[in-house]
């Protein structure tokens, strides 16, 4: 019984389940969630099956997803412990949640891995970091939770230890992303190109930078010098940013993300 099932199909959950149709079987695939509106609307989209009990998926399915909000873990893992065995693998996507808290409810014997994707995941170009539970996963296992988030983009092992530090860089960050897109668009349009034009423009820059960078393995400061004439446009525009504290900006950003997720650990 290798079927994987979501607790929760939100904007992450949808978007793992619609990444592991690349490689898995619909029947395979198993959802629940508190919201008949979104059953619906995921049965529609996806044709996987959903259940309407959390302890009906987990008999059915040997990989959990959980997909929900940290606030309700508590009540879901009480839900399902009776029916939660050695033979399951639950899947903690939830920044904050550790290992740890979720053992005193499933048990210590309870195999967990605890993850981070991020949204990107929608269209196969996901970011997600892994971390095991120190239990006896077995080879086949382990390649099976591999393949799970390499369905839907990229994946590295990680100590759990750090798993809060990629919540900013990986799991929030696409949301800096798309302010920087409408930002640059705003600025196509205020020199007057169309607004439709102006988002492809700087969507497109920022996937080739991102493309450009990780293929060709130069530092980005590199790569920005590059694209920097002396007195030419860009080392102005370079020159601006820096006054406004841009990289600053973003660090502190960043921080401030990571010591929220801190904050929801405890």
């Amino acid at each position: 019984m290798n079927k994987i099932g979501f607790i929760g199909a939100g904007n992450m959950g949808y978007a793992m389940l619609k990444g592991l149709l690349s490689y898995k079987n619909k029947e395979d695939l198993l959802f629940t969630d508190k919201s008949a509106e979104r059953v619906n609307w995921v049965k529609n989209n996806l044709n996987v099956h959903a259940f309407y009990s959390n302890k009906e998926l987990v008999n059915s399915a040997k990989y959990i997803v959980m997909a929900i909000k940290p606030q309700d873990y508590s009540f879901v893992l009480e839900d399902i412990k009776a029916v939660f065995t050695k033979e399951h693998i639950l899947i903690s996507i939830a920044p904050g949640i550790s290992i740890a808290s979720i053992k005193q409810v499933l048990g210590e014997d309870a195999k967990i891995v605890r993850a981070m994707p991020n949204t990107p995941a929608l269209v196969g170009a996901g970011m997600s970091v892994i971390s095991f539970s120190e239990d006896s996963f077995t080879v086949s296992e382990r390649n099976e939770i591999f393949k799970i988030f390499s369905s839907f983009g990229e994946v590295e092992e990680i100590e759990e230890k750090l798993m809060n530090a990629v919540v900013p860089i990986s799991g929030s960050s696409p949301a800096y992303v798309f302010m920087m897109i409408e930002a640059m668009a705003d600025g196509g349009v205020l020199a007057g190109l169309p607004r439709k034009l102006s988002y492809k423009l700087a969507a497109q820059a920022v996937m080739g930078s991102a493309k450009m960078f990780l293929e060709s393995q130069t530092h980005p400061g590199e790569l920005k010098d590059a694209v920097c004439s002396p007195a030419g446009t860009t080392i102005e525009a370079v020159a601006v940013l820096e006054k406004r504290a841009f990289r600053s900006s973003i660090i502190e950003a960043m921080k401030a993300c990571l010591d929220k997720a801190n904050q929801m650990k405890k």
